[in-house]
C-alpha cells in the first residue's frame, strides 16, 4: 500500500493505493495516528481512488480513525470508492456514519 498524506489547515487527505488488508493496515494506522495527532487534526478524507482491495482489518483501521475524529468534533470522509470497496462499506456498516463518495 502506497500511502501519500497532505495536511490543510485542520483536515488530513490521505490518496490511497494499492490494498488495505491485514498486511497493511498497521501502517495507515500508524501513519495517520500520527499525523493526526502531530498536526492536531479535526477532519479526515480517505482517498480510495486505487483502492482495489480492502479486508476487515481495513474496516477497524476507519473505524478506529472515526472514533477519534469524531471525538475531536471532526467529520470522516471517504471518497472515490470503487464497487467492490463500497460494497464492503456496505455491509459492514461504515455507510450509515460515514460520508462517502464514489
Amino acid at each position: 500500500m502506497d500511502i501519500r498524506l497532505e495536511v490543510i489547515g485542520t483536515t488530513l487527505v490521505a490518496k490511497l493505493s494499492g490494498e488495505l488488508d491485514h498486511h497493511t493496515a498497521p501502517k495507515l494506522r500508524d501513519a495517520l495516528d500520527r499525523e493526526i495527532n502531530s498536526q492536531n487534526i479535526v477532519n479526515l478524507i480517505l482517498d480510495f481512488d486505487d483502492v482495489g482491495f480492502m479486508d476487515s482489518s481495513g474496516i477497524g483501521v476507519i473505524a478506529g480513525r472515526y472514533k477519534e475524529i469524531q471525538a475531536r468534533g471532526g467529520k470522516v470522509m471517504i471518497i472515490r470508492v470503487n464497487p467492490q470497496v463500497d460494497k464492503i462499506l456496505e455491509i459492514s456498516g461504515l455507510k450509515k456514519i460515514l460520508d462517502c463518495s464514489h
